[in-house]
C-alpha cells in the first residue's frame, strides 16, 4: 500500500469513525416532508479526461427521471413502509452505462494483467422514501455487461468524432453477461453549525449491494457548507460511491453549496475486474477494500440542478499504474 493510499484510507476512517454513531443513533422518530408532485429529469456524465487520462473506469453516463410522490405505485409504497415506516416515497426510473479500459489502450492484445475491457449498461429502479432528515433507497438494476452493452461502440464514436485515437483492445472485453443487481442504501442528513447566514451539515451513510455485477458493503460521509442544505442528501453520482439519489426539493429559489467528503468500500466480487461469472474470460487480481476522497460544488436556481464533484480513489486491483485514480462527474438537472 503506498503513502498516498495510506493517507486516503486513514481519511476514511476518521470521517467514517466520527459519521458512524450517528448514522446508527439517530431517532427514527421524524417528520415525513410534504408531498413533491413534480417531475425531474438527472443526466450524469462522469470521465477520467479531467485528470488527462483515459484508462480504467474511463466513462459513465446516466439519464434518470423522478415521477411526482402520487404516483408511486401501491405496491412499491407498502413495501417502502414495510421496510421504513412512513416517509414521502417516489419512483426513480434511468438507464446508466459504464464503460472500462486498460492503461494501454493502443495494443490490440492488451496486457492480461491489467484491467479488462468491460461494459455495463443497465435500466435501474429505485424506490426513495425521505423523512426529514433521513433518505432511504432501495433498488434493482436489470442489464447487460459485455459487448452487447456498446462500450466500443460509444467509445470509438466518440473519439471519431473528437478526432481522437480509437481504442483497439476490444475483441478482448469481457463477454456476454445478463446483470441482475439490488441495492439498499440509507443517508442521514444531520445539521450541524449555522454561522455568518452559513449552514453545515454531514451526510453519513451505508450502502449494501448484491448482484453479479457487484458484491460490496460501502460506507462514508459527506460533509457540506451552503445555503438551502435541506433541497437534497448530496450530489448525484453513479454507484458505487457517495449519492445523494435522483431526487431533490428546493427549499427556495435559490441554494448551494461546497462540500468535502469520503467512502470505504469493502468489495467482494467485482465482475469488470473478476471476469465473467460462468465463462471464462479476461480478469485481475482484485482490491479486497477501495477508498475515494471526493470535493465540489453544487447550486440549486430556479428548479435546475447543476453540480461538479472530483473524485480521487485508491487501486482497485494489484497491479493498477499511476497511484490514485481520478476522475469527475457532471450533474443536470431540472423540474417540472
Amino acid at each position: 500500500m503506498t503513502g498516498c493510499t495510506r493517507s486516503v484510507w486513514a481519511t476514511v476512517a476518521v470521517a467514517g469513525a466520527l459519521a458512524m454513531p450517528a448514522l446508527f443513533g439517530a431517532s427514527s422518530a421524524q417528520a415525513t416532508p410534504k408531498p413533491d408532485n413534480s417531475w425531474i429529469v438527472n443526466v450524469d456524465i462522469e470521465n477520467d479526461a479531467v485528470a488527462g487520462t483515459d484508462r480504467y473506469y474511463t466513462a459513465g453516463q446516466r439519464v434518470s427521471v423522478v415521477m411526482p410522490s402520487d404516483l408511486t405505485p401501491k405496491w412499491a409504497s407498502r413495501v417502502g413502509r414495510a421496510l421504513w415506516g412512513d416517509g414521502m416515497q417516489r419512483i426513480a426510473v434511468g438507464i446508466d452505462q459504464s464503460i472500462f479500459t486498460p492503461s494501454n489502450t493502443q495494443v490490440t492484445n492488451p496486457d492480461p494483467h491489467d484491467r479488462p475491457y468491460a461494459a455495463t449498461l443497465t435500466a435501474n429502479f429505485n424506490l426513495i422514501q425521505d423523512k426529514d432528515n433521513n433518505r432511504s433507497i432501495l433498488g434493482l438494476a436489470l442489464g447487460v455487461a459485455g459487448p452487447s452493452a456498446l462500450g466500443r461502440q460509444v467509445q470509438n464514436g466518440f473519439h471519431d468524432l473528437i478526432g481522437d485515437t480509437e481504442n483497439k483492445g476490444w475483441g478482448y472485453q469481457i463477454r456476454d453477461e445478463p446483470i441482475i443487481q439490488f441495492t439498499s442504501e440509507r443517508t442521514y442528513r444531520l445539521p450541524m453549525y449555522k454561522f455568518w447566514g452559513l449552514e453545515t451539515d454531514a451526510l453519513p451513510s451505508l450502502t449494501f449491494g448484491v448482484g453479479n455485477l457487484r458484491v460490496y458493503g460501502q460506507t462514508g460521509v459527506l460533509f457540506r457548507i451552503g445555503q438551502g442544505l435541506q433541497s437534497d442528501f448530496g450530489p448525484n453520482r453513479i454507484r458505487p460511491g457517495l449519492t445523494g439519489g435522483d431526487a431533490y426539493t428546493p427549499t427556495g429559489r435559490f441554494a448551494w453549496y461546497i462540500f468535502a467528503g469520503g467512502d470505504g468500500q469493502a468489495v467482494a466480487h467485482d465482475m469488470t475486474l473478476d471476469g465473467n461469472t460462468w465463462r471464462d474470460s479476461r480478469h485481475v487480481s482484485r482490491q479486497p477494500f477501495v477508498g475515494e476522497l471526493e470535493a465540489g460544488l453544487a447550486i440549486i436556481a430556479y428548479g435546475m440542478k447543476v453540480s461538479y464533484t472530483h473524485v480521487v480513489q485508491t487501486q482497485e486491483f494489484h497491479g493498477q499504474h499511476g497511484g490514485l485514480f481520478q476522475f469527475g462527474v457532471f450533474n443536470l438537472s431540472t423540474r417540472f
